[in-house]
């Protein structure tokens, strides 16, 4: 075991030492932010982030391109994703194994904000505008005994009232799966790439660059499988600060500052999801993601920011995942994902 998994890291290194060089950005920081969000039921289940458990979902080439794996080939998988107020975002993923070529994911996915109301400078309405971003994403995986390395080739598009922004993008990953137990390691470095097209007006922008590395593990003769990632590894300190909190002064007249913690700057690396396995056909998951939690909440309460709860249902050959995540007080997001296997739904009996 240890053998294959320090190759499996050495491998990495390179990729790794190179997103270092390029710097991570968060928190408003970049464009096409909206390549962070999960676009799939599972992935939000477990928070959002996971590199790691390989699993039949093909959606998982979205957080980590290695999961392709062969419970994927020939699935298709339609996620539909409800956010706050008129945000959605719709997503179709399909698998397929080659004999010489490797394993290929395809995903394309649409997120749309919603139609807003255009003003001349005299404040008079002349007419919507919709707001919208693509992803198209080809990834290709390859296994050689228990590694799998992978990865993802993507163009975005985002466009706002006709002005668009283009850009290519790379997501690197890799997982080792030990031959005999439960239990797995990923590694990914998401958003490695290039705007190719700012928006008109404006200069070119960094992309939300994350690595990210995570385990999955499910103890012998438990129900139980835990994943715990930890992404932005390429910087330490990702707490954020609001500028008109970090020094008020409250009703009474006592002046409060707010201040860094190393525990916390810690924290909000991690995120961690468990999965109760009921049956072969039922499982509950929850997660918990701490960055988003703490950037979320309020002052007076967190209105479940963070957490994260979900289902997984077989019927027949149908799979049926559902996922409510909280982001604020405000309100949760919902998410829903069908998968089948359509090449035996369409393939020709022998």
């Amino acid at each position: 075991m240890i053998r294959p998994l320090r190759r499996f890291l050495v491998l990495f290194l390179p990729v790794c030492a190179l997103a270092v060089s390029a710097q991570a950005q968060i928190g408003g920081q970049s464009v096409f932010n909206s390549l962070a969000l999960p676009p799939t039921a599972r992935l939000a289940g477990l928070g959002g982030v996971a590199v790691s458990g390989p699993t039949n979902d093909p959606g998982m080439l979205y957080g980590n391109p290695a999961l392709l794996n062969a419970d994927t080939d020939g699935r298709l998988a339609l996620s539909y994703g409800d956010y706050l107020a008129d945000i959605r975002q719709s997503t179709a993923v399909y698998a397929r194994n080659t004999d010489k070529l490797g394993r290929w994911g395809f995903g394309l996915s649409y997120l749309s904000y919603g139609d807003f109301t255009m003003y001349d400078p005299a404040g008079n309405p002349m007419g919507e505008f919709s707001v919208n971003d693509y992803h198209l994403s080809v990834a290709n995986a390859h296994t050689m005994g228990p590694i799998t390395l992978a990865g993802t080739a993507r163009f975005a598009v985002a466009g706002i009232a006709g002005n668009h922004s283009m850009a290519l993008l790379t997501d690197i990953g890799g997982v080792f799966k030990h031959p005999k137990q439960d239990f797995s390691v990923g590694l990914a470095v998401k958003n490695l790439g290039y705007q190719i097209k700012p928006f008109e007006g404006a200069e070119r922008e960094p992309l939300p660059l994350d690595v990210q590395l995570g385990l999955t593990i499910k103890p012998e003769h438990m129900p139980l499988r835990f994943t715990v990632t930890a992404h932005h590894l390429t910087q330490f300190d990702i707490v954020y600060l609001d500028t008109a909190q970090t020094n008020r002064q409250t009703l009474d007249g006592e002046r409060k500052t707010q201040k860094k913690s190393t525990g916390d700057k810690i924290a909000r690396h991690f995120v961690i999801g468990g999965e109760l396995l009921l049956s072969k056909g039922l499982n509950v998951r929850v997660s918990y993601n701490h960055l988003r939690r703490r950037e979320l909440r309020l002052d007076n309460t967190s209105g479940g920011a963070g957490l994260a709860f979900g289902v997984l249902l077989k019927l027949s050959q149908y799979q049926f995942e559902y996922t409510r995540a909280y982001y604020h007080t405000s309100g949760a997001a919902n998410y829903l994902t069908l998968s089948r296997n359509i090449d035996e739904l369409f393939g020709k009996k022998e």
